[in-house]
């Protein structure tokens, strides 16, 4: 019995052996822990499936990049820079479309930035042209003359909005608002942008009388009553345009404002290594920030960031209310948030609008011209009354800016004009 007992320690296996099958046996499960980790920690597809791949060089994550996670000390300028370790790599499960393989070529060896803070003559050429003035007048004047054929629902954002087929062949977004300012900011920034000099970016918009026994919407007399839209309410007429793509913002601003950091300001000294087609759209995206900040528009990037306290990935999808045309310009949707819906709600979104327009330091000079001049002369409203009542035959329906209003434009122009100021002191 003894002896048998002996034995039977001797064949049994030590306490390390054991030991090290208990470890084996664990492995597959601790990987499948691990995969699911990283699998976990993978950033979502970004860009959509129908964007150009390979022309974009934004919107990627740090890992993507070539940069170390967590970058806690990196600022707006240096995520900017795309390391050339990054370029042309194999992109990862359809992920990085973005990737800079296959990319317009870099820009030439001359500096992107004239004096300091200004798009170069050479590069601003490059900018798409988008809607032409004389395009976009003929489009107006036809669609106002246009009785409407047809009225479908989808494709123009809100449920109350339609996609309506003209009698010209043309089709157009017709918006209702919700209540009448949100149709007079979008007419007024229509016109603000005219002002700037950047209604080119904007899809021409007219305003429309809803009268279903009228020449211009009697054929859709039916629709009218199921759309519940109130009869005399005044709606816009925005063109309808094909192929346009989602736009993701820059990753920089993502980075930064997701970390609680102040957005650190976009400046010449880092923009010589950027291809030609980052900096075509840099110069619109300066344009459309400034654009924002005086209108106090809301409901794009300002919605994105605000967003970030209990979306972690929101900047890693479209913009709102921005798209891009085939010809990589970018198209400013929807702006029916500016002017009088986003004054009265200043002091909520002023706090993502602001940050916003000091991470630009680099403009373009027809736009900071027209800043300076509507700052000297104090003419802001002045201005933007003038073309409104000349160009829009249905202004008076809507009414212009209340006083309060007025005063506040001309404030912020002031305060833009202040920063491009502080840009060029710096």
């Amino acid at each position: 019995s003894g002896v048998r007992m002996r034995r039977a320690r001797r064949a049994a296996p030590g306490p390390l052996p054991l030991l090290g099958l208990l470890l084996l046996g664990a492995l597959p499960g601790l990987w499948t822990v691990l995969l699911r980790r990283e699998a976990a920690a993978q950033p979502e597809p970004r860009p959509p499936a129908e964007s150009p791949p390979g022309r974009w060089g934004w919107g990627r994550s740090p890992a993507a990049r070539g940069e170390s996670g967590g970058g806690g000390q990196k600022t707006f300028r240096t995520l900017l820079a795309v390391p050339e370790a990054a370029k042309g790599r194999e992109e990862r499960g359809g992920e990085e479309r973005f990737a800079v393989t296959g990319s317009l070529p870099p820009a030439d060896t001359a500096s992107p930035v004239e004096r300091g803070i200004f798009w170069s003559r050479e590069l601003e050429e490059q900018v798409p042209p988008g809607f032409a003035a004389e395009e976009a007048a003929a489009w107006l004047s036809a669609a106002r003359a246009a009785r409407v054929s047809s009225l479908e629902r989808g494709g123009c954002g809100r449920s109350s909005n339609r996609l309506a087929r003209l009698s010209d062949g043309s089709r157009a977004c017709v918006r209702y608002g919700i209540n009448p300012e949100q149709i007079q900011g979008e007419a007024l920034s229509y016109h603000l942008a005219g002002v700037l000099g950047m209604q080119e970016r904007l899809p021409p918009m007219a305003l429309a009388l809803v009268e279903a026994r009228g020449r211009q919407w009697e054929p859709v007399r039916e629709e009218l009553r199921g759309s519940h839209w109130a009869e005399g309410a005044v709606v816009s007429l925005t063109r309808w345009v094909d192929n346009l793509t989602a736009v993701v913002a820059p990753a920089p601003w993502g980075a930064e404002a997701g970390a609680g950091r102040r957005l650190q300001p976009l400046s010449a000294g880092e923009l010589g290594g950027l291809p030609a087609s980052q900096l075509v759209e840099l110069v619109q995206w300066s344009d459309l920030i400034l654009f924002d900040y005086l209108t106090a528009n809301f409901d794009r990037l300002v919605s994105n960031l605000f967003s970030l306290q209990w979306d972690p990935r929101v900047m890693r999808r479209a913009t709102s209310n921005l798209l891009r045309a085939p010809d990589g310009g970018l198209v400013f949707m929807d702006n029916e948030a500016g002017l009088v819906h986003g004054y009265r709600l200043l002091a909520m979104w002023d706090p993502y609008n602001e940050p916003l327009l000091r991470s630009v330091c680099v403009f373009r000079e027809g736009t900071a011209r027209r800043v300076a001049e509507l700052h000297r002369r104090r003419s802001a409203a002045a201005e933007l009354r003038r073309r409104y009542r000349a160009r829009e035959p249905l202004w008076a329906r809507l009414g212009f800016l209340s006083e309060r209003q007025a005063e506040l434009l001309q404030s912020r122009v002031d305060f833009v004009h202040r920063h491009i100021a502080h840009c060029r002191a710096q």
